[in-house]
């Protein structure tokens, strides 16, 4: 048992450690996805307010567009610290979509559809808030697990979907408007209660790192598991209120599962850190730096040399075109004129954009073929959950494969574009059951590509400007979904619709989304192509060691401050 001045140092140390500040990461992030579940309630959007397949496809690109547009939180996050980024994201969340379920349930006028742009561009601009409050803080973090990390925190963006769907069926049942209103107020919540939470600590190697990851990923395996077994057995069965109850109350379990392994972590470090001070010589256990090699000195020498003898020449319009080696820290114009900026973005808009067109029209998708109601439920679920799957995979895998094999990361993403081409042709085919697999394919490719895009960003124009380059990289989606959501698959859509002359905003038959998705595969394809010269380009710098400067400097693995950490042998 511990006293009652140990227990207070114990959890003022849990609460102000740096695995704790991951837990809390996690949970704005599981909370953070509501952009990814547009298809649950856009048929209550459409019928309510009486919209087209052209119309709703413009509020989806309009969602899009929030929710990739991250120009302001860049802005905010170069000037600011994490709590204003994620305090100013809450409260953009909770206005956006609280003025949604307003309008849909007539507690005011019926708004016009550019006001309704207005306020979804608002809700799910609030998502980029979270992402630079949370993802470059913790990439900052752990610069040399930012693929792990990446693919995490992604991870649980991508499970979010699965997750608000069973956490409003226990809240509120069957009724989809009142999943508008979960949105609103649930991912507020959590980012004030860990606003202060989230913060910039000083770079700490832990022996035992990559194993604690794995236990986070094994709790987020689980979870997956049983979000996945969930939605087969809804599928089949039908809950009481009771039974939607419970269940919400085992994923709420599930997701503060990870708060053990970080309640162990830090007393394994608290520990520590009172044996060391309460010795009378003390010993600071920190690891050795890796001695450079002498290209790797050779090459941070010349780099000083040239930033110190002339400062102003970064700021020169030549220098614009000069821009550093690789992996060294670009300017935020350097970086844009760059061609393997140019190669990352447009294999970027051929990869989300696509993709996402398939996830935000699946219900109407799904609707065309002559799938059940309950159906679409389950495909919007199984998106959520792959996406989850995808991003943890692409994070883990391409970190390893890079570390151990030299593997470019750019490769890996020409690799799943040419799986997206899979599934957007089952899309267009659309054979009889197949869209199950598709929304598989498609949920995977979605969340494979988040970390490896945002990984590739920071290996190849270094952290110093992360927090704009994470958000131009974002650019690339609503870019994309308005030229392949709306004026490609909502106006053939339309005009398929119109040749049956039915009366009604509603396409039946395969023509329907055909067209689109023969179009979206040939552009995806494309992507993929150029992605391959991005690899010829980039081919010698991953065959080297690209986190090299993390360990020239020396970082120390004992943190100063309020929140000292000791290095900690992982076996004991």
């Amino acid at each position: 048992m511990f006293a009652g001045s140990d227990g207070c140092s114990l959890a003022r140390h849990i609460i102000q450690g740096r695995w704790f500040m991951v837990f809390g990461s996690f949970l704005i992030m599981s909370a953070a996805g509501a952009t990814y579940i547009f298809a649950i309630y856009s048929k209550e959007v459409k019928s309510t307010l009486g919209y087209n397949q052209q119309e709703l496809n413009t509020l989806a690109f309009f969602k899009d567009l929030g929710a990739n547009v991250g120009i302001l939180s860049a802005i905010v996050g170069e000037l600011a610290p994490p709590w204003v980024v994620l305090s100013i994201g809450a409260v953009m969340n909770l206005s956006g979509y609280l003025l949604i379920y307003l309008s849909l349930t007539g507690h005011i006028p019926h708004p016009k559809l550019w006001q309704m742009c207005l306020f979804i561009a608002v809700g799910a601009n609030s998502q980029t808030f979270a992402n630079t409050g949370v993802l470059v803080t913790c990439v900052n973090n752990f610069p040399e697990s930012r693929g792990i990390i990446l693919g995490l925190l992604k991870g649980f963006v991508g499970l979010s979907g699965a997750i608000f769907t069973q956490l409003y069926l226990a809240f509120y049942g069957h009724d989809s408007k009142s999943l508008v209103l979960l949105i609103a107020w649930l991912p507020a919540a959590i980012s004030i209660v860990f606003v202060h939470t989230i913060r910039i600590i000083k770079i700490v190697r832990q022996a035992n790192e990559f194993r604690v990851f794995c236990y986070f990923l094994y709790i987020s395996l689980a979870l997956a598991a049983y979000l996945m077994a969930m939605i087969i057995i809804q599928r089949n069965f039908t809950f009481p209120p009771i039974g939607y109850r419970v269940n919400a109350g085992a994923i709420i379990l599930l997701l503060f599962l990870p708060l053990l392994v970080v309640i162990k972590q830090e007393f394994l470090l608290w520990k520590q850190k009172r044996s060391t001070t309460s010795n009378t010589t003390l010993v600071e256990i920190t690891t050795l730096p890796t001695p450079p090699s002498a290209e790797t000195a050779e090459t941070a020498a010349t780099v000083t040399a040239t930033s110190s003898s002339n400062p102003s020449k970064k700021f020169s319009l030549g220098a614009m075109f000069k821009p550093p080696k690789r992996g060294e820290d670009y300017s935020i114009i350097q970086s844009i004129v760059s061609i393997d900026m140019v190669i990352i973005f447009f294999a970027s808009m051929c990869g989300l954009g696509g993709v996402l067109t398939a996830v935000d029209n699946m219900a109407q998708i799904g609707e065309s073929l002559g799938y059940p109601s309950a159906s679409i439920g389950v495909f919007i679920s199984l998106t959520s959950i792959w996406n989850y799957l995808g991003r943890v995979f692409s994070g883990f895998v391409s970190e390893m494969l890079l570390s151990r094999y030299k593997f470019p990361r750019p490769l890996m993403f020409a690799i799943i574009l040419f799986i997206c081409c899979f599934g957007h042709l089952l899309i267009a085919l659309g054979f009889p059951g197949t869209l199950y697999l598709a929304s598989v394919i498609m949920g995977f490719c979605l969340g494979a590509q988040m970390p490896l895009i945002f990984s590739i960003i920071s290996e190849l124009f270094g952290l110093k400007y992360f927090a704009t380059l994470y958000n131009i990289g974002n650019l690339a989606s609503p870019l994309a979904s308005y030229i392949l959501n709306v004026r490609i698959a909502g106006h053939l859509y339309d005009r398929e619709t119109a040749k049956q002359n039915k009366g009604t905003t509603t396409c039946i038959g395969v023509d329907c989304f055909k067209l689109s998705f023969l179009i979206i595969a040939a552009l995806t394809m494309l992507g993929a192509l150029v992605l391959l010269f991005l690899v010829w380009r980039t081919k010698d710098f991953y065959r080297g060691d690209i986190y090299a400067k993390f360990r020239v400097t020396g970082t120390e693995v004992v943190e100063k401050g309020t929140s000292d950490e000791t290095k900690v042998d992982e076996n004991k």
